[in-house]
């Protein structure tokens, strides 16, 4: 089985043409760092993804207790634009494959 530039697994089918299995999301880490306060970071969450309170603490809790969280999943473009807002929050955040470990 094959992947295409994109990073598409494509594998020959029983009648002779291409299956195209669909694409792993991407997702945004965010990881935790020396200068932001939590309650700022549970403020981001809350201002950018329109996380409840409960689920924006929940995430910052992560990113503290464990060095990061996965805040987001999607498309690799829509994740890419998600780490730059992080970025201009001030947050330390990162894009990768749902596969990536």
């Amino acid at each position: 089985m094959g992947a295409d530039e994109s990073g598409t697994k494509r594998s020959p089918s029983t009648d002779g043409s291409l299956a195209v299995a669909p694409q792993l999301p991407w997702r945004v880490i965010v990881w935790d760092d020396p200068v932001n306060l939590m309650s700022y970071v549970s403020y981001v969450f809350r201002t950018h993804f329109g996380f409840t309170v409960e689920r924006a603490d929940e995430l910052m809790l992560r990113v503290h207790n464990f060095g990061r969280a996965v805040v987001a999943e999607g498309s690799r473009e829509a994740m890419e634009l998600h780490v730059e807002a992080m970025h201009e929050y001030g947050l330390w955040a990162t894009v990768e494959r749902e596969d990536a470990q």
